[in-house]
C-alpha cells in the first residue's frame, strides 16, 4: 500500500492537467508516481519537462531509452519503473515484445547489438550501490556514440535513479496496465517473485 494516496482526477491542480493529459496520452494512464508528485505541483511541474527531455527528445532511439531505464531499475531493484520502463519500450518505444522479454538477459541475447550492450551495461552498473560505473564502460561507449548521445544516456540513468527512489520509497501501486503488460511479456511466476532484473 501507498504511503502517500495519489490525487484522484478531481483533485489535480489545473494548472497540471495539460501536463498529465499529455502522459496519459503517451502512456494510456496518469501513473501514480506523477499523481503523487502532484501533491507538491511545483515538484511535478519541474519533473514533467525533465522527462519529456531526457526520454522524449535527443538522438537515441526511445525504445533504447526505455531498456536503459528497465535496465537501471532493474539494478536498483525498482518493480514499479521495470514494469512502466517495459511497457513503454512496447507502446511507444517501438521495441518487440521478445526483445522486452530478454532484456535482463541482453549480454547473451543474440538480439542486441554491441552498442545497446554497451548502453545496458553502463545502466547495470550505475544502478548498483555503490555506482559501478568505471572507465571501461566509457571506453566502450565510445565505440559506438557520440558525446552526446553519452549524455543523454547517463541523463536515462539519472532520472530513473531519482524514480527509483521516489517509487520504492512511496511505495507507489503499479497501475493495471503496465502490471498486465509486465505479467504477460515475462513468466508471470517469475514476475511476481521479482526474479527479473539485476
Amino acid at each position: 500500500m501507498a504511503h502517500i494516496e495519489p490525487l484522484s482526477d478531481d483533485q489535480l491542480p489545473d494548472q497540471l492537467k495539460p501536463l498529465l493529459e499529455m502522459a496519459r496520452g503517451r502512456m494510456g494512464f496518469v501513473p501514480n508516481s506523477m499523481r503523487t508528485m502532484a501533491i507538491w505541483p511545483e515538484l511535478l511541474g519541474a519533473f514533467g519537462p525533465l522527462a519529456g527531455t531526457v526520454i522524449g527528445s535527443g538522438e537515441l532511439e526511445r525504445g533504447l531509452k526505455q531498456m536503459i531505464a528497465a535496465v537501471v531499475s532493474g539494478a536498483a531493484g525498482c518493480r514499479y519503473c521495470q514494469a512502466h520502463t517495459t511497457h513503454g519500450a512496447a507502446h511507444g518505444g517501438g521495441v518487440a515484445e521478445e526483445k522486452i522479454a530478454r532484456v535482463w538477459e541482453y549480454q547473451q541475447s543474440d538480439l542486441f547489438s554491441d552498442a545497446e550492450r554497451a548502453a545496458l551495461d553502463l545502466a547495470l552498473a550505475a544502478g548498483q550501490v555503490p555506482n559501478a560505473a568505471n572507465d571501461a564502460h566509457f571506453a566502450e561507449l565510445k565505440r559506438h556514440y557520440s558525446d552526446r548521445q553519452i549524455v543523454e544516456i547517463v541523463a536515462v540513468i539519472s532520472m530513473f535513479g531519482f524514480l527509483n527512489r521516489w517509487n520504492d520509497t512511496m511505495a507507489t501501486a503499479l497501475e493495471e496496465e503496465p502490471a498486465a503488460f509486465a505479467k504477460a511479456a515475462f513468466a508471470a511466476s517469475d514476475w511476481e517473485a521479482g526474479k527479473h532484473g539485476a
